[in-house]
């Protein structure tokens, strides 16, 4: 199967792990980036072997198949816009957007254009995550009846260096670490039916601890801690929680709970991790060797949108399961404001499960 090249627009704090993510497969390339920053392009050009261009150029380009943005959440839709309408396929960093508007734009206009949508996160397809979803499928647990999915810090001021947007419109604990916890549980559980949510923001400013930062006040325009129940086409009904305001907790990160045993999900915004099941009518938890791959990053959901464009299949990391999950997180805190339940009007298709036993590399049997 013929690589295809990849460009990459957005060449900040995430861009590395892309590198890494893509290089363990032959189907794509990295030739080429590009940033707002030119100056920032060309030293990560020249740092990982690319040629760095303008935007406008490196969407010129013939030679470039696939573009991944990187670029800040607020201007995730406009530039995925372009990467489209240059005649490319585009993958994104999560979220999809910021509006339900923005992201059916997007996904509108890939259909239309004939091009593949694709979006992060792409870490279920980690070994973790896919093990998690074989003991679902091989019935070890029995249905899934119920679940918690909980993310709790006090926020990304203190290490990150430019964290002021996570409180800007487009932040908040919700679109920023939600979408690892939504998409882990539709690859674990299928499509949402109906939210119900409760929400608040609880400082009006943040003062920022990080290196690059310190002392700087950064204004918040976001809720801050959000929590709901989503209720599964299936039944099942999952508790979630997403916080920039805990100083610690002990919670679990996921747990599904089914009719015959409970299961223990690993850290969803990694690709690794361990996997435990408890049987019911038993004590202990009980470890289960990883059925997938640990050895995959950032990139796999790329390098799988690429292996579907060649066979014709579809992608898992894909724009309708980004969008899915954007519909299903505005729903949350649009649930708070209104006092009411949301029904979810998006939905598709649970995510094929990648096939156990393959070798690094490779997603498909």
């Amino acid at each position: 199967m013929e690589a295809l090249n990849v460009g990459i627009i957005g060449t900040g704090n995430i861009a590395p792990a892309y590198i890494q993510g893509c290089a363990p497969f032959d189907v794509i390339k990295l030739t080429a980036c590009a940033d707002i920053l030119k100056d920032r392009a060309q030293a990560f050009a020249t740092e990982h072997g690319l040629t760095a261009y303008s935007v406008d150029d490196l969407l010129a380009r013939d030679d470039i198949d696939i573009v991944i943005n990187l670029t800040l959440p607020a201007t995730h839709a406009e530039v995925s816009l372009q990467i489209i309408e240059a005649g490319k396929h585009a993958y994104c960093e999560k979220p999809l957007a910021i509006s339900r508007a923005d992201g059916e734009g997007v996904i509108k206009a890939a259909a239309a254009a004939g091009r593949r949508m694709g979006c992060a996160p792409d870490t279920f397809l980690g070994g973790g995550g896919q093990t998690a979803r074989k003991v679902i499928d091989d019935g070890l647990i029995g249905a899934p009846i119920a679940a918690t999915a909980t993310w709790l810090s006090h926020g990304h001021e203190s290490w990150h260096p430019n964290a002021g947007f996570y409180y800007l419109e487009g932040g908040g604990p919700m679109l920023d670490m939600g979408p690892y916890y939504v998409t882990a549980l539709i690859n674990l559980m299928g499509p949402v039916a109906r939210v119900s949510g409760a929400a608040r923001m609880t400082f009006a400013e943040r003062v920022a601890t990080s290196e690059a930062l310190m002392g700087q006040r950064l204004p918040v325009e976001v809720n801050t801690h959000v929590a709901g129940t989503l209720e599964f086409e299936s039944g099942a009904i999952a508790t979630v929680i997403m916080s920039f305001d805990v100083w610690g907790h002990n919670l679990p990160l996921i747990e599904i709970h089914g009719e015959d045993g409970s299961l223990s999900v690993p850290d969803p915004n990694r690709f690794d991790g361990d996997v435990s099941i408890l049987k019911g009518g038993t004590r202990d938890w009980v470890d289960i060797p990883l059925s997938h791959s640990t050895n995959i990053g950032r990139g796999a959901g790329v390098a799988d949108m690429a292996q579907a464009i060649q066979s014709g299949r579809p992608h898992r990391a894909s724009g309708d399961l980004a969008f899915h999950a954007l519909d299903i997180m505005l729903a949350l805190e649009e649930s708070s404001e209104q006092g009411r339940h949301i029904e979810i009007k998006s939905t598709l298709e649970q995510p094929a499960a990648l096939p156990a036993g393959l070798p690094d590399g490779v997603l498909d049997s």
